[in-house]
Order: structure tokens, then C-alpha cells, then sequence
């Protein structure tokens, strides 16, 4: 009888300890989302506050240059984003010509060059001064302005500049959507007449689209959030607006809502990349997938094909990387000193502490999702995956104003009641600079580490409860050795972002304390552009490593691939 009543009592006891487990846990995840919710509501909140007359100043002389150049650059760079991603995909995946093998994962590399690197690249080769022109000059014997040369540092350079780096946003979904393709379907559209530029276009390019579309608008995103390539060329944006704004007229109210003004631009493009893809209707054209075919090229068709898919590499990689080369070669004794040690130590640091804590949040929420797939979890985790959508600057702003309040406030209140000052305690401080690069870049382990566990079948998870195995050490007996290869690319992608991560880094770091990225930013704006190469190319370095991981795991994709 007592044996029956302690029995009782001890699962009434454990009952109500994972009850309170849960609680916990929801506690804790809707503070979290709270959190990473103030920059946004901030930016939004500033719209019901006055910014005085520097609105009408901002409409009669550079508004209209903000909204008309972050359109033409955003459509810009999606169009040509999509030449010079989708052609290569489709010639890669289903094609042999020279080098095509090479190419698969080479037209990833431009993603570990970011925009304003490859901006400072391109400038010192093609400025006045520079090799090309210099050569020119040379050969014909003609002075400056007695020839016509493109201007680099210009819309049209920011343009071609921002989709070198980017457009492997669309070929990394392209491609990843062909290989999935099923041959039957193209081998029946054979069958029914069309040669292979039709298939493309009549069914694989439809087949394709709702990948091609979300991979376009990051694309778009991305060029919104830029502020490094269009400050450098003096391309007047939002984002380059929202810094004059704050630094240069100290108005962080009308910085803060110039800044709700990008993020309505932003959330059409979610908009209509949502509905673009829920109003098209795709259905499983086969269940069988066989060995992709690809149909060897030789003489002019494997020479253009080489051509397309290898110009964005040149033009996007290799060309800027020896020249950050070069430069580097020729100025690293005067850079590489303690103070260069230092950089890479905070830029290290920072990226390190960063991924590590975005990678435990995500397997936070990605667990409660799978214990629990409540709509309260669902919102959570798809909000706070917003953040990859907002631009940096929005970020920056959204969260140090806030936060400057609550130091203020709080040492007012010390000061007047017991006569002490609690300095900054949060805002100026290492902890809001990770507090954004976390707002920024969670989204991209969260949505690793949700797709990871997705190959998870749930049944593991009740062996593993029968087995007496506690929530924490199934994870780490079971499912963390299973899904160690996308935490690492997780946590690899953070880390880069982090590491190029350049406009919140501007707005947020503590004072004194700089990064490769600042460094390299502040190098370029000195016009000491060799200089900056040796902190630009370790950015780059560190780059390369996701970027082959990546395109690896894209090649082994496709179903019933060993």
C-alpha cells in the first residue's frame, strides 16, 4: 500500500516537474522573442514621435534620391542577380564542358567576397590612377578625359559590384532545385517535341521558380541592406541616408524613421516573394528519380558555356582576390603589427561568442517546436527569424537608441535617489554589438538546425524516452552526433556573417574597439586602399570555408544520391 502511494507520488512529482519544465522553457523562448523584438518595435514606435522640421528639409533635397536610387539598385541588381545565377545552374547541373565540374562549387566563391571588398577591389584597378587606366593612357598615348572610361564608383558600379557578390544566392537555389528535378519530366518534354532551350524554359525554368523567387528576394534584401559598396561610391541610399541623418544632423528620431521607411521597402519585397510562390500551384511530377544525365559539350557550345558560368568567377572572385593579393604583398610589413593581432582577436571573439550562443537559441526553439509544435512556438520562431531581413543599419538604430534610454534612465535614477552613476551599463558595450549581429543572424541556425532535425525521425525520440533518457541527454547521446554537420555549417555561417558584418558594426561597437571589417572600411575611406587588403583578405579567407561546405552538401542533394 505505501509502495502504491510513494509510486503515486513520485510520478505525480515528475509530472509536475516537466509541467514546470515547459513553463519554463515558454518562459523563457517569449522573453527572448520579446527582446529581439525592440529594435524593430522601436523603429516602428518612432513614427508616432516628432523629428521636427527635418522632414521637409529631407523631402525638398535628398529624400527623392533615396527612393529612386534603392529601386533602380535593387532592380538592378535582381536582374542581372538572375543571369548570372540561373544560366550557370541550369549549365552546371545538366551539362559537361571544360571545367564545369570545377564550376559547380568555383561560382560559390564570390559569396565569401563581401560587396565593399570587392567595391575596393575594383576601384583601385579601374580608377584613374589605377593598372587598367594607367595602361591605357600607356598604350595610346592619350591624357585623362581625352578618352571615355565607366565610371566605377557610380550607380552603375555599385549595380555590377553588389550582384558579383550576390547572385550566388539565386545559383545556390537554382541549382539545388534542378538537381531535385525529376529526368522523367524533362526526358517527356523530349519526347514532346522540345529541344533543350525549350525545356528549360517551358519546364524546368516553372519547375524551379519558387526557389529562384526566395533566392531573389534575399538578393534584394541584401542590396537594401548594403551600406559599405554604396557609401564607398557615394551612391546616395536609405541606408547611407540614415547614417547622415544620425551622425551628421544628430537626429536619431528621423534617422529611426527613415529607417521604418527602408524596412516598408523590405517588407514588400517579403510580401510579394510570399504570394509569388502560395499563387503558383506545383504538384510531385514523379516519385522516381534517376541518375542525371549530363550531355557532354564540345566546340562552340562548351566554349560559351564556359564563358557564362566562368566571367562570374573571374569577375567575382578571382580577379579581386589577386589583386587583394598583391596589394597584401606589398604592405603587410607596415599592417601586420600587435594592433592588426588586436583586430583579429575582437573580429574572432565576437564571431566565435556570437555563433555559439545563436546555435544554442535555435536549438532551443527548435526543440520546443518539435516537442510541441504549439502556434505560440511556430510564431516565435518565425518572428524571430525575421531579423535576417532587416537591414543592419535598421538593427544598429533600433537597438542602441532603446538601450542608451535605459542606461540614462537608470542613472538618473541612481544618481538622484543614492547619489552613484551606473555609467553605460548595456548600450556602448560588447553586449548590444552581439545583441544585434544575434537579431541579425539567427535566422540562419535556426533554419539549419529546424531542417537538420527534420531528418530526425520522431520515433527516435520515443525509443529514447523509454530508454529513461532525460530531454538534455537525448539531445546530446542522440541527436547532436547526428546533426554535428549542420550545427558546424550553422555555426560557420554565423561566423562569417559576423566577420563582414559592417554597418551595425559601425553604429555599435564600444569605443576604441574596431574589427577587420571597420578597419578595412576605414583603410578604404583614407584612400589607403593596399593597406586595407590585408584585413579584407582574411575576411575573405575565412569565407571560403562555408562556401565549399556548402556547395558540397548541394551536390550530394539529390535523391537516392549514396
Amino acid at each position: 500500500m505505501f509502495y502504491l502511494i510513494s509510486q503515486h507520488d513520485r510520478a505525480f512529482s515528475d509530472q509536475t516537474r516537466i509541467e514546470y519544465g515547459k513553463l519554463f522553457r515558454r518562459f523563457v523562448l517569449t522573453l527572448i522573442t520579446l527582446l529581439f523584438c525592440v529594435p524593430l518595435l522601436f523603429v516602428f514606435g518612432s513614427l508616432f514621435f516628432s523629428a521636427g522640421d527635418i522632414w521637409v528639409h529631407l523631402f525638398d533635397t535628398v529624400l527623392k534620391d533615396y527612393v529612386a536610387n534603392s529601386i533602380i539598385l535593387t532592380l538592378g541588381v535582381g536582374l542581372c542577380s538572375l543571369f548570372l545565377g540561373v544560366v550557370p545552374a541550369w549549365l552546371v547541373t545538366m551539362y559537361r564542358f571544360p571545367f564545369s565540374r570545377l564550376l559547380e562549387w568555383a561560382l560559390l566563391l564570390p559569396m565569401a567576397m563581401p560587396a565593399y571588398i570587392i567595391a575596393y577591389s575594383y576601384t583601385g584597378f579601374l580608377d584613374v590612377a589605377g593598372p587598367m587606366q594607367t595602361t591605357l593612357r600607356e598604350l595610346t598615348g592619350l591624357n585623362y578625359r581625352e578618352y571615355w572610361f565607366p565610371e566605377v564608383r557610380s550607380l552603375g558600379g555599385a549595380i555590377m559590384m553588389l550582384s558579383l557578390v550576390l547572385y550566388p544566392y539565386v545559383y545556390l537555389l537554382s541549382r539545388a532545385a534542378f538537381i531535385e528535378q525529376s529526368v522523367c519530366v524533362l526526358e517527356v518534354s523530349r519526347t514532346l517535341g522540345c529541344n533543350s532551350r525549350e525545356a528549360f524554359l517551358r519546364v524546368a525554368l516553372p519547375l524551379a521558380r519558387p526557389a529562384i523567387v526566395v533566392g531573389l528576394s534575399l538578393v534584394m534584401m541584401e542590396t537594401l541592406a548594403d551600406y559599405g559598396t554604396v557609401q564607398y561610391f557615394s551612391v546616395s541610399v536609405f541606408t547611407t541616408g540614415i547614417f547622415r541623418i544620425w551622425f551628421g544632423m544628430g537626429e536619431s528620431v528621423a534617422a529611426a524613421q527613415l529607417s521604418a521607411v527602408l524596412l516598408l521597402f523590405v517588407a514588400v519585397l517579403l510580401y510579394l516573394e510570399r504570394r509569388s510562390r502560395r499563387m503558383a500551384r506545383y504538384h510531385h511530377t514523379s516519385s522516381r528519380y534517376s541518375q542525371l544525365l549530363q550531355k557532354p559539350l564540345h566546340g562552340m557550345p562548351a566554349f560559351v558555356s564556359l564563358l557564362i558560368c566562368g566571367l562570374p568567377v573571374l569577375l567575382g572572385f578571382i580577379l579581386p582576390f589577386i589583386l587583394l593579393v598583391n596589394w597584401a604583398l606589398s604592405t603587410y610589413s607596415k599592417v601586420i603589427d600587435s594592433e592588426f593581432y588586436k583586430l583579429l582577436m575582437h573580429s574572432f571573439l565576437l564571431a566565435l561568442v556570437t555563433s555559439m550562443i545563436a546555435i544554442f537559441i535555435a536549438l532551443m526553439m527548435a526543440y520546443s517546436n518539435r516537442m510541441k509544435a504549439t502556434r505560440l512556438n511556430k510564431f516565435i520562431v518565425s518572428t524571430v527569424s525575421m531579423g535576417y531581413a532587416i537591414p543592419g543599419t535598421v538593427i544598429g538604430v533600433g537597438a542602441l537608441i532603446p538601450f542608451a534610454w535605459f542606461d540614462n534612465t537608470l542613472d538618473k535614477f541612481l544618481y538622484d535617489n543614492f547619489g552613484i552613476s551606473s555609467g553605460l551599463l548595456v548600450s556602448g558595450t560588447l553586449f548590444t554589438l552581439v545583441f544585434a549581429y544575434l537579431v541579425r543572424f539567427l535566422a540562419i541556425s535556426i533554419n539549419t538546425t529546424e531542417a537538420a532535425l527534420g531528418k530526425i525521425k520522431l520515433v527516435m525520440d520515443e525509443v529514447a524516452k523509454t530508454a529513461g533518457l532525460s530531454v538534455f541527454n537525448m539531445i546530446k547521446s542522440i541527436h547532436i552526433p547526428m546533426m554535428k554537420g549542420s550545427l558546424l555549417t550553422a555555426i560557420l555561417l554565423v561566423f562569417v556573417d559576423v566577420m563582414k558584418e559592417l554597418p551595425a558594426t559601425l553604429i555599435l561597437r564600444p569605443f576604441n574597439f574596431n574589427t577587420l571589417a571597420v578597419k578595412a572600411h576605414e583603410l578604404a575611406n583614407e584612400e589607403l586602399l593596399a593597406e586595407a587588403a590585408v584585413p579584407a583578405l582574411a575576411i575573405v579567407l575565412t569565407g571560403i570555408i562555408p562556401v565549399i561546405l556548402i556547395s558540397r552538401s548541394i551536390s550530394q542533394s539529390r535523391a537516392g544520391n549514396a
